[in-house]
Formats: C-alpha cells, sequence, structure tokens
C-alpha cells in the first residue's frame, strides 16, 4: 500500500510548526450566541491546549488513560483533544445527542478518567449518565451546573491555575491516539482504535489528493464524534493550518455559512435535501428550472443561489454517511457545485472511496482513494484495506477479529459492485435486506434512493419484512406536512404526486419487491426521538418496532398512499 509518512506529518508536530510559523494566524473562529464571535490565533489556541495539558498531567494518570468529550462541536473541542494527546493520553469522544444510558456504557466500556463537558442541548437529560465521582472540566460554553451536580473544574479556572507545559511532547505513529465510538451505539459498544499515523495518513492523502492549501476554510457543524468531521476538520486543519468556523445552532445556520463561506464543505444526504427543498420553498423548481434555461440569467441565478446558501467559495463540495438521490446530485452539479459521492467507515477513520470531477459516475462513490485497496467478495460484501484501519475494537478482540480478516481485509457489512474502471456503487448492507412472506428477499436501499429523490420526499425507510409485499414510510419536510393538514387542494396535489411516484418506481422493480403503498408519517424523525443516528441516518430498527402495530390497518385501507 506503499503510505510513508515523515515525523513532520503526525499531528502534534503539524500543531508545534504552526504555533511556531503562523503564530498570529487566526486558527478557530466561534461564534458566542448573538452574532458575536472569538478568534483564537494560533498562539492563542495553543497557549490553552498547552495550559490544560498541564493540568492532565498534574493528576499523574498512566500514559494512555482515556479521557472522554462531551460536546457539540466548538472551538474548545479540538483544544481539549490537542491538551489530551500533549498530556500522553487518548480522547473519547461521545456523540452530544446521546442518551444517559448510552454515556454510562461508553465511559464504562472506555474505563475513562475524566469528561470534557461542553456545549450541550439537554444536559438535564444526559447528566444521570455521567458517574457523580468522575471528574468533570466544564468547557467555556457548557450549560449551567444541575442542582446537586459536582462543581468539577471549570475550562477559565484552570487556564489561570496552570501554566503552560513548556516542551513540546510528540507521540509515536503507532501510539493510539483517540477511541471512535460508532454511532447509533446499541448494546456493547464497539470503539474503534485508531492510532496518530491514521489521522495523519488520512488528512495527508486528502490534502494530495484535492490539492488542499492553508488557505482553506471550513464550517465545523456535524458532529465531531463522528470520523467524517474528524477527518474533515480536525486532521486536515492541523495538517494544512487552515482556518475552521463554528457553527452557533440551527437559527444562525445559514448566517454561519455565510459568515465562513468555506472552500471545502462536507454534508450528509440529509442536509443536502433540506437544502434544495430551501431553495425550492423560495422559489418553485418548475420557475428555476425555466430560468435556467435562459443562458445570461441561468448563470446568474445559479451564482445567486451558490451565494446565499453561503457555498459560492466551495471548491471541494463532498457527500457520504448514506445514499443521496442522484436527481439531487445532478441538481447541485447543474448549479456549478460539483458534488461528489464518498465513502468511507468508522473503521477506516471514513477513508475508502471518493469520487473525482473527472471520472464522476452519478451513483457510485468513486474509485479508492490512494493506498486503499478494494475487492467485492464472493457474498457481494464490499472488502477494503488500507494503512489507516483501525487497531480494532477497544476491549473487544472477537469482534475485531470478524471486523478484520488475517489478510488484513475489512469486511464493511455493505454490499455493492464495481464498473469497469474501478468506482464503487453500494447497492445496500448486507443486514438490511428483508425477506418477504413469499421467501423473496428486498435490499431497501436502492428503492429509497429512487423514491428520496422526489424534491417533496425529506426522508424515506422501505420495510416489509415477513410481509406479503414491501411497502415505504415516507416523511415530508415538517412545514409541508403541516401545510398539507391545513389545505385539501394542497394534499390532494400531494397525494397525486406520490402516487405517480409510486408507480414510476415500482415500474423499475422486480414483482417481489414493488411497493404496495406509500404511508406518509407526520411524526418527523430526529436525533432527539430516537430515530436517527448522530449522522442522521435512518435507525431502521426503531423505525419498523415504532409504526409495526399500524402495518395492518394501512394494509386494510387497499391504497397507493396512506395519510397516517
Amino acid at each position: 500500500m506503499g503510505l510513508t509518512l515523515a515525523e513532520s506529518d503526525l499531528p502534534l508536530q503539524r500543531l508545534y510548526r504552526w504555533e511556531r510559523e503562523r503564530a498570529e494566524r487566526i486558527y478557530l473562529t466561534q461564534p458566542l450566541g448573538g452574532g458575536a464571535v472569538r478568534d483564537y490565533r494560533w498562539r492563542e489556541a495553543m497557549d490553552e491546549a498547552r495550559r490544560i495539558a498541564a493540568f492532565l498531567r498534574a493528576q499523574q494518570w498512566p500514559a494512555g488513560s482515556r479521557v472522554t468529550i462531551l460536546s457539540k462541536n466548538c472551538a474548545h473541542w479540538l483544544l481539549a483533544d490537542f491538551a489530551i494527546w500533549m498530556a500522553g493520553h487518548v480522547s473519547v469522544p461521545i456523540y452530544p445527542t446521546l442518551a444517559a444510558d448510552s454515556i454510562r456504557q461508553i465511559l464504562d466500556h472506555a474505563e475513562a478518567r475524566a469528561i470534557f463537558i461542553g456545549k450541550l442541548d439537554d444536559w438535564a437529560a444526559m447528566a444521570p449518565g455521567v458517574p457523580e465521582t468522575m471528574p468533570r472540566i466544564r468547557l467555556p460554553l457548557a450549560p449551567p451546573r444541575l442542582d446537586g451536580e459536582p462543581a468539577g473544574e471549570s475550562w477559565d479556572a484552570l487556564l489561570a491555575r496552570y501554566a503552560p507545559i513548556a516542551d513540546s511532547p510528540t507521540r509515536p505513529a503507532d501510539d493510539l491516539a483517540t477511541i471512535v465510538y460508532t454511532s447509533g451505539t446499541t448494546g456493547a459498544p464497539k470503539g474503534a482504535m485508531h492510532a496518530f499515523a491514521n489521522v495523519a495518513g488520512c488528512a495527508k492523502v486528502m490534502g494530495e489528493t484535492f490539492g488542499f492549501s492553508s488557505e482553506e476554510r471550513i464550517l465545523s457543524y456535524l458532529p465531531l464524534a463522528h470520523v467524517a468531521e474528524r477527518i474533515g476538520v480536525e486532521a486536515n486543519s492541523v495538517r494544512q493550518g487552515f482556518r475552521v468556523y463554528f457553527a452557533d445552532s440551527l437559527d444562525s445556520f445559514v448566517a454561519d455559512l455565510q459568515r465562513a463561506r468555506p472552500t471545502l464543505f462536507f454534508s450528509v444526504p440529509r442536509l443536502w435535501v433540506k437544502f434544495q427543498q430551501g431553495v425550492f420553498a423560495k422559489l418553485p423548481k418548475a420557475k428555476l428550472d425555466r430560468l435556467c434555461r435562459v443562458p445570461l440569467l441561468g448563470r446568474l441565478v445559479k451564482r445567486k443561489i451558490l451565494r446565499q446558501l453561503g457555498l459560492d467559495a466551495v471548491h471541494f463540495a463532498a457527500t457520504g454517511a448514506a445514499p443521496l438521490p442522484p436527481a439531487v446530485i445532478e441538481w447541485y452539479r447543474g448549479l456549478g457545485l460539483d458534488l461528489l459521492e464518498v465513502y468511507g467507515m468508522t473503521e477506516n477513520f471514513g477513508l475508502s472511496h471518493t469520487s473525482r470531477p473527472q471520472t464522476m459516475r452519478v451513483g457510485y462513490v468513486g474509485t479508492p482513494w490512494p493506498h486503499v485497496e478494494c475487492l467485492i467478495s464472493a457474498q457481494g460484501e464490499v472488502l477494503v484495506r488500507a494503512p489507516w484501519l483501525m487497531q480494532g475494537y477497544f476491549r473487544d478482540p472477537q469482534r475485531s477479529a470478524e471486523a478484520i480478516d488475517a489478510d488484513g481485509w475489512l469486511h464493511t457489512g455493505d454490499v455493492g459492485e464495481i464498473d469497469e474502471i474501478g468506482r464503487l456503487k453500494i447497492t445496500g448492507r448486507a443486514k438490511e435486506q428483508f425477506k418477504t412472506s413469499k421467501g423473496k428477499y428486498v435490499a431497501p436501499a436502492p428503492i429509497e434512493n429512487r423514491l428520496g429523490a422526489h424534491p417533496r420526499i425529506e426522508a424515506v425507510c422501505v420495510a416489509g419484512a415477513e410481509q406479503p409485499q414491501p411497502f415505504a414510510l415516507v416523511m415530508l419536510p415538517a412545514e409541508l406536512s403541516q401545510a398539507a393538514d391545513a389545505d385539501a387542494d394542497l394534499r390532494a396535489t400531494l397525494d397525486a404526486e406520490l402516487r405517480s411516484l409510486r408507480e414510476t418506481v415500482n415500474a423499475r422493480l422486480d414483482p417481489h419487491e414493488r411497493l404496495e403503498f406509500l404511508t406518509v408519517v407526520r411524526e418527523q424523525w430526529t436525533i432527539d426521538n430516537g430515530f436517527l443516528t448522530p449522522t442522521m441516518k435512518i435507525r431502521r430498527a426503531q423505525l419498523e418496532d415504532r409504526y409495526a402495530p399500524e402495518v395492518p390497518r394501512w394494509q386494510a385501507r387497499r391504497e397507493p398512499v396512506v395519510w397516517d
């Protein structure tokens, strides 16, 4: 596989370099609410990280102790991570949307020594997951301390109490840097162990492949607890020394995006669809299409849309974590945004395949990144091998051996096919296939992809295990769903559109795959109610359990579209 890393490629060495060479350049821009922001220059950022590293050293924990970070994205998330590394320990991010029981599972499984608590939406619900005896450090944007909650330490108080460490400690390339627990943890937690070489190698390859530089700008808003944001934002900014902006809240997201005007931008399918639907809400698709067909006017309209989205400066745009309907990708590409599909997993630090502008094929996640190998097993499973595969699952040798075989191949659990020039198409998850009562297997992902291409649909789940025929659960945007309840004409229009969509999709499916009906559900699927993972993928099992009691009633109606 041939990847060579120099000492200077490793994350801590890069941090010290920018601390010396770019001391007065802005690294982090943190919103403080109400439109106010604080900029952290490299000198300031590293001074804070060094002071917190001094505090962690003073605890005299054994080298390699696990220290957790429970926070939404913010400047101090990164600084806490750097401090943990400089102090000789291992960072363990926790998704800032997990329930208390899941938080406790991870803390126990990781044998955590302490926890950094930062920006959170519902600390009262999460707090019971943190043992009262666990040392806690409150970041500057942490929620107020609850009644009876241990005081712990304040980040600002520690800055005042500790002098910055004077040395610049480094760590070996194969030393454990972080344990990343897979999203949507259920049952026994599964933590992928990644070395410093993995962080460095992924950033090096990404930067060299797409020409990233120190002049890039990126907005951090997807969970830093996930490898996609960890590699896209943290690892790449550390390697290149470029500027990172943070989003303040969902309400301010557009303003945050326009402030950053990122040159690099990654999002998940759910959000790419929501951006598109936001455009259509202001300018109906049919009218937009007509305007875009007028040569000069069309170019102006497209530029204006990208500018209003805050994406007019982007030269690398990517989508991943789940399939994005080809029609949505084509729409963005029509605006002039070369939206590329990428593919990766927690176990390979998010870097497996990427599309490239010159060889982009819509519906395919591209070819392997440099130094990555891929093959399809006899059972149709995608296998990958790369220099940055995890060291295994923490405290779980059995599942580690099941994930990575003796020849070094990671068994992804995805089913796929490779075209004539090596581009990979993911056709589904092996474990997501279900059998109907007729004994026929159905792969839901390709059907969901076709349904999800409809501009009115925000999310969809195809189900039907042990039923005569599969069916689809369809979620509309909240505003549209509410409007349809109040406007009979709008509802009739939507009903006709969905009936037509079902017919069109069914015409391309084998008889055993054809959808008996579409059910429009009023309930919004969110991270908070447990129907989406922190990376906004649907939780199929939870959705199926939630709606299973309703299926006989829907079937009895014998309608192609059911409004629940």
